[in-house]
């Protein structure tokens, strides 16, 4: 058995998280203990951009979301700059990171020799910002291109053919659409572009000194890899745009050494010349890496900028919700998602506009509004919502007959709003009951054995109590919300590890003796006990199905099948 003894003592091992709002480090030692962390958050300590939730909206173009690619580049190099005087970069021997997943970069003709030559006198964002053919990257908020989607399921025989081969419908987020309007739209950056990079590979690219390859997990996040074969699908790619897999590269597994660091960073930041560069992933792999999901039973919540639902499998069953990824960390298993654009920003504006802007307001509304809110169900999506996909609007209903047994007895009416404590939970209760509903008809267990909170608001008790009872498991979290970092982390190390081994390793291997201290821990919600419990859990499954019926009609009337 592979122990904690074969991470060498003393090393270090550093997991970076370039997010939407920010960019992150956790640095574990080789007991797999954090022993330093910083932050860089985009709007408030890079004002310059002028980004407001590190993302600029497009006014003339509906639905284009989008940020400036140079500002990682600048968080990046402000990261390392507080990390300094915390470690000793010297002991890092290994480094890896997370990408908020379907962001894209587009190198232009060039770029590779611009990554390969830079000078460690002189800093990264002056010596990068013209090695693009655009300076703005398409993020996972964007929702402009559904045309784009339409064309490329149309080509493959439909939106289930294009889910069963590359593990998801399309999606307006996801980069081959995105990639698909550049070309359609604006042909002279396409055919400047040498390389499309994900927010991962481009990451790891500029820490390597040369084009990193695309990891096959955050690879799935794109309609454009075969998920069972794990390559790219010819089929998609000629939907798509023309010569697209060279500009793509090659595809690896998430656990593989993109190279070595930067001599930029060795003489800069003082690196070892042998640290590795482990392959970086998306920010969802990453999270499940770092919560050490590793049961068919266990299903994670990440409660971030957007909320997502995962868990493991042994096999790929695609269908037109949903997402299916290679695991990042085993690789002949799967990891499925769902994934809601309206998170954290949409519980801070009910917040705002109800709470006082203040989380303690928000907390004791939850507590003092009793649970299932009296029957009011509410549906609030500030941006375009992915899961089920409905425009920006809110819709309100209050719903009778809870004393029934039987969901066919409960009736609802539409009002316009509600008063602001039953806002308040409703913003919550609607996200969770979702959650569940969505979560249940793709396969993820019923109920679960246990959920694993993460993201910002898993440190918020009333809302974890709010997931106990409405799922009806006990709710675990994480010692530090940002699990994408901490994942990060665990990955370099494991990297490592299968680098010094000559392939593959199972990461439980590195958790020997280590895994209280890398994961589970911090709280612990449960549902109410006994008679009690059932009976809510009972009652929060005929409010799931009257949601989820709702929900149908408003993407029948309003929405796209």
């Amino acid at each position: 058995m592979v122990g904690r003894s074969s991470l060498p003592d003393g090393a270090l091992f550093l997991g970076l998280d370039s997010s939407t709002q920010s960019v992150k480090a956790t640095v574990l030692s080789n007991e797999l203990i954090i022993v330093a962390s910083e932050t860089v958050n985009f709007d408030s300590e890079l004002p310059h951009y002028k980004t407001e939730g590190g993302v600029y909206r497009d006014p003339t173009d509906d639905g284009r979301i989008y940020s400036p690619t140079i500002m990682w580049v600048e968080a990046l190099e402000l990261l390392l700059e507080k990390l300094k005087p915390k470690i000793n970069f010297s002991k890092v021997v290994a480094v890896s990171g997370s990408g908020q997943q379907h962001g894209s970069v587009y190198w232009k003709k060039g770029g590779q020799a611009v990554l390969s030559s830079l000078d460690p006198g002189k800093s990264l964002a002056s010596q990068l910002k013209d090695a693009f053919s655009t300076m703005d990257s398409p993020i996972w908020m964007d929702s402009s291109t559904t045309k784009q989607c339409r064309e490329i399921e149309n080509a493959v025989g439909g939106a289930l053919e294009l889910s069963k081969l590359t593990g998801s419908r399309a999606y307006e987020r996801f980069t081959g659409p995105q990639i698909r309007k550049i070309y359609q739209t604006a042909p002279h950056i396409y055919e400047n572009t040498e390389r499309i990079s994900l927010v991962s590979s481009f990451m790891a690219s500029i820490l390597a000194g040369c084009y990193a390859s695309i990891d096959e997990t955050d690879g799935a996040g794109m309609n454009l890899m075969d998920i069972n074969k794990r390559t790219w699908s010819k089929a998609v790619l000629e939907a798509t745009a023309p010569d697209l897999e060279q500009k793509l590269g090659n595809l690896a597994p998430a656990y593989a050494a993109a190279g070595r660091i930067s001599s930029y960073f060795v003489e800069r930041h003082q690196f070892d010349k042998n640290c590795l560069v482990i392959q970086w992933s998306g920010d969802n792999p990453n999270s499940l890496a770092g919560l050490t999901l590793n049961t068919p039973g266990d299903l994670a919540i990440s409660l971030g900028t957007s909320d997502t639902v995962f868990g493991i499998t042994a096999e790929a069953k695609p269908s037109l919700e949903g997402h299916v990824f290679p695991n990042p960390v085993e690789p002949d298993g799967y990891m499925v998602m769902l994934c809601y654009k309206n998170g954290s920003l949409t519980r801070e504006d009910v917040r705002n506009q109800c709470a006082e802007k203040s989380w303690d307001v928000f907390n004791n509304y939850i507590e003092k509004t009793p649970p299932l809110n009296d029957g009011k169900l509410g549906f609030y999506y500030k941006d375009h919502e992915i899961l089920p996909p409905l425009p920006v609007g809110f819709h309100r209903y209050i719903v009778k007959n809870f004393n029934d047994a039987s969901s066919d007895n409960l009736t609802e009416h539409e009002v316009q709003e509600f008063d602001p404590r039953s806002e308040v939970r409703a913003i919550v209760e609607g996200q969770m009951l979702s959650m569940r509903g969505h979560a249940e008809r793709f396969g993820m267990p019923n109920p679960p054995k246990r959920i694993i909170a993460t993201g910002g608001a898993s440190s918020n008790e009333s809302i974890l109590k709010l997931i106990a009872q409405i799922f009806g498991c006990p709710v675990f979290t994480v010692e530090r919300p940002d699990s994408a970092s901490l994942g990060a982390a665990l990955r370099a190390a494991h990297g490592w590890l299968c680098k010094e081994e000559g392939g593959f390793v199972p990461i439980s291997r590195m958790y020997t003796g280590n895994l209280e201290k890398t994961s589970l821990g911090a709280k612990l919600a449960v549902p109410a006990p006994g008679e009690e419990g059932r009976e809510l859990l009972k009652k929060y499954t005929l409010l799931m199905k009257k949601r989820m019926e709702i929900e149908r009609r408003l993407v029948e009337k309003i929405g796209r099948a």
